[in-house]
C-alpha cells in the first residue's frame, strides 16, 4: 500500500482516497474537508460510485446523497483491471461546494430577502415547503433539504431528521430521548428531533 500512500500525497488534502477489491475496501485515506467514515474492510455499499464503477466496468462521476454515507459528496472511481477481469476501484472523493454563495434568498409577503449562511438557525421542511428559519425572520425557498444539504457547508449545517437541517452553532444543549435518538434544544428556544437514521451520523460530526 506505499504506492497508494505516494499517490495520496499528489493529491490535495481536500480529496479523501479509496481503494475497493469489488466487495470491500482494502485502503482509505480521509481527507480534512471529506470523511466518509471508511475502514479497510468495510463493504462496499450499493448505490457507491465504487459498487456502480465496478459493476458496470466504467468510470463514474457523480453526486453521492448522504442515504449512502451519511454525507452529501460528490465522486469519483475508476474500474482496474487484472488478468483482464475487473478486480476493483480507485476512488476521489470531493467535499461538496457552495459555488461561491453565502447567502439564502428567502421568500417573504413583500418580495425576497438574502441571508448570510450564519445567520440561519435552521432548515425544515413542512406542508411540501421548505421553512428556513434566521436571526431575523423565517420564509420559504424552492430548494429540497436534499438540495441545501448538497450546498450548505458540511462542517456548519448537518442533516438530522427527513425534515430537518440545523446549524451547529446554535444548538444550545441535546438531550436524549427515546432509544438512539435526540432533542436539539436551540438558541432560539425551538426544539429539534434527531432521528434514529441520522442521530450516528450526528454523533460522529459533533463528536460526541
Amino acid at each position: 500500500m506505499e504506492i497508494l500512500e505516494i499517490i495520496g500525497e499528489l493529491f490535495s488534502d481536500e480529496i479523501s482516497i479509496a481503494v475497493s477489491n469489488g466487495g470491500e475496501y482494502v485502503y482509505y485515506r480521509p481527507s480534512k474537508r471529506i470523511d466518509l467514515k471508511i475502514s479497510p474492510g468495510d463493504p462496499v455499499k450499493e448505490g457507491s460510485i465504487a459498487h456502480k464503477a465496478f459493476m458496470t466496468n466504467q468510470k463514474v462521476s457523480e453526486f453521492i446523497d448522504r442515504n449512502v454515507f451519511g454525507v452529501p459528496y460528490h465522486g469519483m472511481a475508476v474500474p482496474f483491471h487484472e488478468n483482464g477481469q475487473v478486480a476493483g476501484c480507485v476512488l476521489a472523493i470531493f467535499p461538496t461546494y457552495t459555488d461561491g454563495k453565502s447567502v439564502i434568498t428567502l421568500k417573504t409577503n413583500d418580495g425576497w430577502k438574502p441571508i448570510p449562511f450564519h445567520d440561519v438557525y435552521y432548515l425544515e421542511v413542512k406542508e411540501r415547503k421548505t421553512h428556513v428559519y434566521a436571526k431575523a425572520m423565517c420564509g420559504t425557498h424552492k430548494n429540497t433539504l436534499q438540495e441545501f444539504e448538497y450546498n450548505l457547508p458540511r462542517d456548519v449545517f448537518i442533516r438530522c431528521h427527513r425534515s430537518y437541517i440545523v446549524n451547529v452553532h446554535y444548538i444550545k444543549e441535546i438531550f436524549p430521548d427515546t432509544h438512539s435518538t435526540f432533542l436539539l434544544e436551540m438558541v432560539n428556544g425551538d426544539s429539534i428531533p434527531v432521528s434514529q437514521s441520522y442521530s450516528s451520523h450526528f454523533r460522529k460530526m459533533l463528536g460526541f
